[in-house]
């Protein structure tokens, strides 16, 4: 998808411009939602039970869940919960970010599995929450460290929405991938630290392009005229 290649990493104030860019950042969400429940319906509909392809930690089959597991969803309650929060935080990644998103994405989605199999209980785990929580803990992170006003009021409105996910990295709920969220926030700190001078820059500022001194031909031709006054004043004292 190499669109955001020709747009610019921050809002131009092209309404037409801006208008492609919103509806190309809906495609990206749309077909990851559509994949996963696209596999839950496949398994209720072939009666097949996929957990068995989630990350199981340290075993050589268990590998195969870190590409799977996030696909994978125990009930349609547990993936209705993961596709909105999924939906919302890719879209906002894949607007905002533009051409960092795709990159940010997958690295989340790998890293946070790859940890979960180095760090997890002795269990599958399954689901996409993983990725949600890093997308969160990306889109948080990184528009605080940036200083932009425009994504920093992205992390403002991400704490609102989905402010109660930070219980859910803590060994609450023993049934529940705790670690997956854990992890995958953890990876969104990460990569928010990492690429934080890349991406989208905040706008110039036109007075932030002044040169804050005059420049050196000017400044003598100034001092000389100060300079001939006092004589003339002297001279005539």
């Amino acid at each position: 998808m190499p669109i955001f290649r020709y747009y610019p990493n921050h809002s131009t104030g092209d309404p037409e411009l801006e208008k492609k860019v919103f509806r190309y950042s809906l495609l990206f969400p749309s077909l990851i939602v559509f994949i996963i429940w696209l596999v839950k319906l496949t398994e209720t509909t072939f009666g097949l039970d996929l957990s068995t392809y989630g990350i199981f930690p340290l075993r050589l089959s268990g590998l195969v869940g870190i590409l799977a597991s996030p696909l994978i969803h125990g009930s349609y309650e547990h993936l209705f919960a993961n596709s909105v929060p999924l939906f919302i935080l890719t879209f906002a990644l894949t607007y905002f970010y533009r051409g960092l998103a795709y990159r940010i994405f997958f690295l989340i989605y790998f890293i946070s599995g790859i940890c979960v199999w180095l760090g997890g209980r002795e269990s599958y785990h399954i689901g996409a929450s993983g990725v949600v929580y890093g997308l969160a803990s990306f889109l948080f992170f990184s528009g605080v460290l940036r200083s932009d006003l425009k994504l920093l009021t992205i992390s403002i409105i991400v704490v609102f929405l989905y402010g109660s996910m930070f219980w859910g990295i803590f060994p609450f709920k023993p049934d529940i991938s705790w670690e997956s969220h854990l992890w995958g926030a953890i990876s969104g700190l990460v990569l928010a630290a990492w690429f934080r001078h890349q991406g989208p820059r905040r706008p110039p500022v036109p007075w932030e392009d002044e040169p804050d001194d005059l420049p050196e031909e000017n400044q003598e031709d100034f001092s000389g005229d100060i300079q001939s006054e006092e004589n003339v004043k002297s001279e005539k004292i």
